[in-house]
């Protein structure tokens, strides 16, 4: 009986912190709850209809790079961010479709949370319709950077490129955005909690 009360009183603490175990793999299914951060609500994500292999874990990943780096695999459609002891947090990604994918190395220069959106120049000569936000779009849910920016630059400074929030939950594992990486709101304000300014990107 005791040893039962014992059990119980660990899986409701795992279920509390928001995590899971499923084999070896901790797994935070249960983290993609409606929540409310700095005034904004959140709606809840339908989470089981994302593919499993795309919901924030720990895993085993063997990499040269230091704790803490972050590794965007494009094909894979995972955001890896490196931790101690041979393992990652691990998120699903949605990519640029095909003529925006980039490769390379960059590093995080600037942290914000709900971030004004502004369409580069280029954007707006392809979408006429987004000339209205050229002075910047206000932050909110609609605001296609979502909940969290990390702005990446390199030697010849902003590449433009961002990892980002996104209220499109279901473009999570496709090729679909002009470059950006994007992620479920819920998983940017984690690795935003996580990453530091500074963290070394790399996009292979």
């Amino acid at each position: 009986m005791r040893i039962r009360t014992v059990l119980a009183a660990l899986a409701l603490s795992a279920s509390l912190a928001g995590c899971s175990t499923i084999g070896t793999t901790p797994m935070f299914t249960s983290s993609y709850g409606a929540t409310t951060d700095a005034g904004y609500n959140l709606p809840r994500i339908p989470i089981e209809k994302v593919d499993r292999k795309y919901h924030r874990q720990i895993v085993r990943y063997d990499t040269s790079e230091k704790p803490g780096t972050i590794v965007v695999d494009t094909s894979g459609k995972f955001l890896y961010l490196v931790m101690e002891g041979g393992k990652a947090m691990r998120y699903g990604i949605g990519v640029g479709r095909e003529g925006f994918e980039w490769r390379g190395t960059a590093r995080v220069a600037m942290k914000r949370e709900w971030p004004t959106w502004t369409p580069p120049a280029a954007m707006i000569k392809r979408q006429p319709e987004l000339a209205k936000h050229a002075g910047g779009m206000k932050p909110g849910l609609g605001n296609p950077l979502g909940a969290r920016a990390l702005y990446l630059f390199n030697k010849s400074g902003d590449t433009g490129y961002r990892l980002h929030g996104t209220p499109e939950w279901n473009s999570i594992g496709k090729a679909m955005s002009s470059g950006c990486i994007r992620l479920m709101n819920q998983d940017i304000i984690d690795l935003y909690k996580r990453s530091e300014n500074g963290a070394k990107v790399v996009v292979l």
